[in-house]
């Protein structure tokens, strides 16, 4: 069965089940950025598929081959006219992680080019994500003045507070094999062709094991983490407000410009 969701300004996002694996794939022509449109419906299509009888594991992707996730939509963040606005659009990123840490199935991400920003959190909250050599990762808020809020908690938790700390506050670009050091690739091959035969056999794997044994390692994996939904309320608030600031509104009309 497949069904596919489109916008046409706002990127797409595609769902397609088969031998119980879905995959949900998502795109948009500035470098797979997520504007509040795209976030609202792949968190609606991660925890639909999650929900399926006929779904074991859920494979997530984006389009093409270039960046994996640009993170959030520059044009929308420049837009944000509140404080309540600014606090919804932050809350976009919540609810697709809690929507990948909630499925009641393991969520394995394939990351075929650099990720930035909100996309980090993204691969965060999988349960195994696999990444080529040139998948670069990124946090890059502190840059333009806000801070990684709303992704910081998946981050922490997948990295550690130390290493999350460190790309929080200097903003700069890690390499896959730092990434996959501390954890936030399972694994990292060599190229697309190699990624794609990577991601296909850790999918029927999981789709051909015990269910309820995976079932119950997912759980496991994100205990600790029943608070998040008011967590992640809170820090989307903190960062609606701090997208207000001059610092920051300077920093994205720079921005723009290049």
């Amino acid at each position: 069965m497949t069904t596919t969701t489109m916008f046409s300004d706002d990127g797409s996002v595609d769902l397609r089940v088969d031998a119980g694996i879905a995959t949900v794939r998502f795109g948009h022509a500035k470098s797979n950025a997520l504007p509040g449109t795209l976030l609202r419906s792949l968190a609606s299509t991660i925890t639909h598929a999650g929900a399926r009888d006929d779904v074991r594991v859920i494979v997530l992707r984006s389009e093409g081959k270039g960046a994996f996730c640009a993170g959030a939509s520059f044009d929308e963040l420049a837009a944000i006219a509140d404080a309540s606005s600014g606090k919804e659009f932050f809350l976009g990123f919540a609810r697709v992680i809690l929507a990948m840490t909630g499925a009641p199935v393991p969520v394995v991400t394939a990351v075929q080019g650099k990720v930035v920003g909100g996309g980090v959190g993204l691969v965060a909250a999988s349960d195994y994500a696999i990444g080529v050599a040139g998948a670069s990762i990124k946090l890059s808020e502190l840059a333009i003045g806000i801070g990684p809020f709303v992704v910081g908690p998946v981050v922490a938790h997948k990295l550690g507070m130390g290493p999350f700390g460190a790309m929080a506050l200097d903003a700069d670009w890690r390499d896959a094999v730092w990434a996959e050091r501390h954890g936030l690739y399972a694994q990292v091959v060599a190229d697309a062709t190699a990624l794609e035969a990577a991601v296909a056999a850790r999918a029927a794997h999981l789709a051909a094991a015990n269910p309820e044994a995976v079932q119950a390692i997912k759980r496991t994996l994100w205990e600790g983490t029943d608070n998040w939904p008011a967590l992640l309320d809170e820090r989307a608030a903190t960062s609606g407000r701090l997208v207000l600031s001059e610092y920051t509104r300077a920093a994205i009309r720079e921005f723009g410009k290049g």
